[in-house]
């Protein structure tokens, strides 16, 4: 009788969609100062449909904050992703980046075109060639950043964090400060788009210059979704179902 209820789960559970299910890949990039674990529950819903979720967390960020130190940069950052992908075997992959992760995953796509299936920048920071996150965070970097750099490090700074683990922790100044190299025309040819969050249907004119504005000059497809910036923390379920939008 178990294995029977077992079995009729899974049928059911790949038509979720209206269709049979086909499992697909989906990699999540955290934004600064954040892990892995912010995507647990986004990570259940997909997976609960048949899905494969990678969540990773960046070097000295999560729970591997005790591997942190000033000299990682943005290449040690794009050399995690890029690992996950060439140690797992990955292909076809739904590379989605929020917010910082943006500059990490168009540096994976850089080395790794043929390995993705989609580019997914999640209210995330679209660089050019040879821009830092600094230089993509342009009037911002100073005023979020004043009193919130110490040894090397950049404080989380948009208030208090949570003093016990999950939490945000302190990153690397070199990783908003390394600038990135980015001319392989193949990344042009990989499926784009941009996920907005608004606030009453409207973006941050500050916020937008470090991402959408890019995005929309570059013809990627643009979708919105209502609520703040942490959209995998308050709304994991609502998140998910614009993905599947995205997606199809």
């Amino acid at each position: 009788m178990k294995k029977l209820i077992f079995i009729l789960s899974m049928i059911l559970s790949s038509f979720a969609y209206g269709q049979p299910h086909h499992p697909r890949t989906f990699l999540f990039v955290p934004g600064a100062w954040d892990g892995g674990w912010d995507y647990a529950k986004v990570d259940s819903i997909l997976s609960a449909h048949g899905d494969i979720v990678y969540r990773p967390t960046l070097t000295g960020l999560g729970e591997k904050v005790h591997l942190s130190n000033p000299d990682i940069n943005l290449t040690t950052y794009i050399h995690d992703i890029l690992n996950v992908i060439r140690f797992e075997n990955l292909h076809n992959v739904i590379l989605v980046g929020h917010s910082y992760g943006g500059m990490v995953i168009s540096g994976v796509a850089e080395q790794a075109p043929d390995r993705i299936q989609q580019l997914i920048y999640l209210d995330a920071m679209v660089p050019d060639n040879g821009e830092s996150a600094k230089d993509v965070c342009g009037d911002l970097w100073e005023p979020m950043t004043k009193g919130n750099i110490k040894d090397s490090m950049v404080l989380y700074p948009f208030g208090p964090t949570k003093l016990t683990p999950p939490m945000d922790v302190p990153q690397p100044l070199n990783t908003f400060t390394e600038p990135l190299q980015i001319s392989n025309p193949m990344v042009k040819k990989i499926p784009t788009a941009f996920l907005q969050m608004t606030k009453d249907g409207k973006g941050s004119p500050a916020h937008d210059k470090m991402g959408i504005l890019k995005a929309r000059a570059r013809k990627w497809k643009i979708y919105t979704l209502e609520g703040g910036h942490y959209s995998m923390r308050e709304q994991p379920e609502n998140l998910v179902k614009k993905l599947e939008e995205i997606v199809r």
